[in-house]
C-alpha cells in the first residue's frame, strides 16, 4: 500500500476518532447541604491541628500495641488483600477498554497445498504433483466516530478509581475494627480486674459472716446474703474471661492469623485494662470536605461516573458503525509458468443496525435508570455518613459528661464501703449496709470502665464516619501474592503499584443540575 494512502487513512482515522461523543457528560450530584455541612456536636469534640494526621488517627492514643496490630492487619488481612486485587482487576479491565483505540480485527492466515494431477496412468506424484502457497493479512478498524470506545475508556477509568477508593474504604473499616476490638479487649480485662478485686473483697465478708454464723453470733440471713453477693460477683468472671478470649480471637483473624492467644498483648498483673480518655478528635479539614472525601463516598461518585459513560456506549449503537477494512493476499504455485499474485483490497465499511432501534433505545434507558439508581445511592451514602458522624460526636459528648460523674460516684462508693465496715465493726449498723456498699462499689466501678470504653468507641466511630484511617505503608499487592500471580501469568507492569488518583481525578465537586442530555461535541 503506498505511503500516501497509509497517511491518508491514518489522518482520517485520527480525525474521526473522538470527533464526537454521544451520551451525557458526567456531573456530580452533590446536594447543596453537603457543600457546607457542619454539626454543633462535631464542632464540640474536634479541633483543627496538624498531628496526628487523620489518615493515622490511632496515633492519638499513643499505644504501641495498637499501632503494631494495625501494621499487622495492613500486611495480612484477607479482606484488604481482596480489595487490592480488585484494583488490579479494574486496571486490567481498563487495559481491555484502551485496546478499543486500535484495530479490532487483525487476522493472518497461511496455507500450503500439495496436489497431484491425474493423467492416463492415474495419479502420478512424480510427474503431476505441485505445491500451491498462499498467505493473507486482514485488518478492520472501527473508527470511534460516535465515542463508543472513548466512553468505554471513560467508564473503565472511573471504575478503576472506584476500586482504589473501595480499597481505601476497606482500610478505614479495617483500622476502625482493629482499634475497636483492641479496646474491647482492654475493657474486658479492666472489668475482669474489677470483678476479681470485688470478689476477693466480698469473699472476706463472706468468710467473716460464715464464721459468725457458725459461732452463733449472727443469724443465717447475713451469711446467706454475703454468700449470694459473693457468688453473683464470682459468676461474672467467666463471662468476662470469655469476652477477653473472643476479642483476642477477633484480633487474630483481623491481623491474618488463626484464632489463638496474643502473648504480645499480655500486660503485667495489676496493670490490666487501662482505658484512655481522649476528649477530642484531631482534624485537618472541615467536616463537610472530609465527608465528601470519605472513601466510600468517593467510590460511589466514581461508580456514577462509570455508569454515566455507559449511557454513551449504549447510545453509539443508534448510529452507523464506520470501519476501515483492508486485506493483503499473496498466492503462488510451484507449477512452471504459473504466476505469483499479490492482491490489495482496502476501503471503508458501514454497518447500521437499522431494525434494532427498539432494543437499542431500551438498552439506553436501562443504562440511564442505573445511573439514576447510583445517584440516589450516592446521596444516601452522604446522608448516612453525616448521620454516623453526628451520632458518634453526640455519643462522645455524652460519655465525656458521664466520665467525671461516674468517677466521683465510684469514689463515693469506695468511701461508703469504708464507713459501712467501720460502723459495722463498732456495732452501730447491721451487715446489710456493708453488703449494700460492696454492691454499689462493684456497680459504679464497672459502670465507670464501661463508659470509658463507650467514649473510646465513639471517638473511633467519629474518625471512621469522617473517613479517617485510609493510610497504609503496604503495597496494593504484597510481594508473595505478586510472585505467585506472575508465575501463572504474564502481568507486565500491571502488578506494579498503581498511581493514587489525585484530587482532580474526583469528579468536580461543584453543584450541578445533573448530566447533560445531548452529545458532547
Amino acid at each position: 500500500m503506498p505511503l500516501r494512502t497509509v497517511l491518508l487513512i491514518g489522518s482520517l482515522s485520527g480525525l474521526l476518532n473522538g470527533c464526537m461523543r454521544v451520551g451525557p457528560d458526567f456531573h456530580p450530584q452533590h446536594e447543596a447541604w453537603s457543600e457546607h455541612w457542619s454539626s454543633a456536636s462535631i464542632g464540640q469534640v474536634t479541633q483543627q491541628a496538624a498531628q496526628p494526621d487523620a489518615r493515622q488517627w490511632w496515633q492519638i492514643f499513643g499505644d504501641e500495641n495498637l499501632e503494631h496490630l494495625i501494621a499487622q492487619a495492613d500486611a495480612n488481612n484477607g479482606d484488604l488483600k481482596i480489595a487490592g486485587l480488585r484494583v488490579i482487576e479494574a486496571r486490567a479491565q481498563l487495559g481491555i477498554a484502551l485496546a478499543g483505540r486500535y484495530p479490532q480485527v487483525q487476522q493472518v492466515n497461511a496455507d500450503v497445498l500439495y496436489a497431484a494431477r491425474k493423467n492416463s496412468d492415474g495419479f502420478n506424484p512424480r510427474s503431476g504433483a505441485y505445491w500451491q502457497y498462499g498467505t493473507g493479512f486482514s485488518i478492520g478498524w472501527e473508527l470511534d466516530f460516535w465515542g463508543r470506545f472513548s466512553r468505554a475508556i471513560e467508564s473503565a477509568d472511573a471504575a478503576f478509581f472506584a476500586a482504589q477508593a473501595n480499597r481505601d474504604a476497606a482500610l478505614v473499616l479495617l483500622h476502625a475494627q482493629v482499634a475497636d476490638t483492641y479496646f474491647t479487649l482492654r475493657t474486658a480485662e479492666a472489668r475482669l480486674r474489677i470483678a476479681r478485686d470485688n470478689a476477693r473483697l466480698q469473699k472476706r465478708s463472706y468468710d467473716i459472716a460464715q464464721k459468725l454464723f457458725k459461732s452463733g453470733e449472727t443469724d443465717e440471713l447475713d451469711f446467706q446474703q454475703a454468700k449470694t453477693q459473693y457468688l453473683g460477683t464470682l459468676s461474672s468472671i467467666p463471662e468476662l474471661e470469655s469476652q477477653s478470649i473472643l476479642a483476642r480471637h477477633a484480633l487474630s483473624v483481623l491481623t491474618g492469623r488463626p484464632p489463638g492467644p496474643l502473648p504480645e498483648l499480655d500486660v503485667q498483673p495489676g496493670k490490666e485494662g487501662v482505658i484512655p480518655l481522649v476528649d477530642h478528635a484531631v482534624l485537618q479539614d472541615v467536616p463537610a470536605d472530609l465527608l465528601l472525601r470519605r472513601p466510600d463516598v468517593r467510590a460511589a461518585e466514581y461508580q456514577m461516573a462509570a455508569q454515566s459513560a455507559q449511557i454513551g456506549v449504549a447510545k453509539a449503537d443508534l448510529y452507523p458503525s464506520v470501519s476501515l477494512v483492508g486485506s493483503l493476499v499473496w498466492s503462488a504455485s510451484s507449477l512452471t509458468g504459473s504466476p505469483n499474485t499479490l492482491a490489495v483490497v482496502a476501503g471503508p465499511s458501514v454497518t447500521w443496525n437499522v431494525f434494532d432501534h427498539g432494543r437499542i433505545i431500551n438498552n439506553v434507558r436501562v443504562q440511564d435508570v442505573r445511573l439514576q439508581q447510583l445517584t440516589v445511592a450516592y446521596q444516601n451514602t452522604v446522608r448516612e455518613a453525616a448521620r454516623e458522624a453526628d451520632d458518634a460526636a453526640t455519643a462522645l459528648i455524652s460519655a465525656l459528661q458521664r466520665d467525671t460523674i461516674l468517677n466521683d460516684a465510684q469514689g463515693a462508693a469506695r468511701r461508703s464501703l469504708t464507713l459501712a465496715n467501720t460502723i459495722y465493726r463498732e456495732g452501730y449498723s447491721d451487715f446489710q449496709r456493708v453488703l449494700d456498699a460492696q454492691r454499689a462499689l462493684f456497680a459504679q466501678q464497672d459502670a465507670y470502665i464501661v463508659n470509658r470504653s463507650n467514649a473510646v468507641g465513639s471517638l473511633i466511630a467519629l474518625y471512621k464516619a469522617l473517613g479517617g484511617g485510609w493510610y497504609t505503608e503496604q503495597p496494593t499487592v504484597d510481594a508473595a501474592t505478586r510472585a505467585q500471580m506472575q508465575e501463572r501469568t504474564n502481568w507486565g507492569d500491571l502488578l506494579n503499584e498503581p498511581g493514587t488518583p489525585p484530587a482532580a481525578a474526583v469528579p468536580s465537586s461543584g453543584p450541578s443540575s445533573g448530566p447533560s442530555s445531548g452529545p458532547s461535541q
